[in-house]
C-alpha cells in the first residue's frame, strides 16, 4: 500500500492523497514514520463495510443453527447483562 506522510498531506491537503487512492483505492498515513491512518476511497469503505455485515450474519446464522441463543423476556435479559458486568 502507497504510503504519505502527515507533513505532505498538511502541506499538500488532498492534492497529494488523490491520485495515490484514484490508482490503489488506499493510501498509509505515516505519523513520525509509523503508520498510523489508512485512506481508502468511499466505494472501497463500502464494500468493506457490506463484507464485515456478511460475516455478521453469517456467523449469527451458524450461531442459530447451534443453539447458541438465548431466548429471555426483556428483563431477563438485562438482569442477565447487568450481571455479567
Amino acid at each position: 500500500m502507497p504510503s504519505i506522510t502527515a507533513n505532505q498531506l498538511k502541506t499538500s491537503g488532498i492534492s497529494a492523497l488523490a491520485p495515490i487512492i484514484d490508482e490503489h483505492k488506499t493510501a498509509m498515513i505515516t505519523v513520525r514514520g509509523k503508520n498510523r491512518y489508512v485512506i481508502m476511497d468511499f466505494d472501497t469503505y463500502n464494500h468493506l463495510r457490506e463484507c464485515e455485515l456478511e460475516a455478521a450474519i453469517v456467523e449469527s446464522k451458524r450461531e442459530l443453527e447451534q443453539g447458541k441463543v438465548y431466548k429471555d423476556t426483556i428483563d431477563e435479559h438485562i438482569s442477565r447483562i447487568v450481571n455479567e458486568l
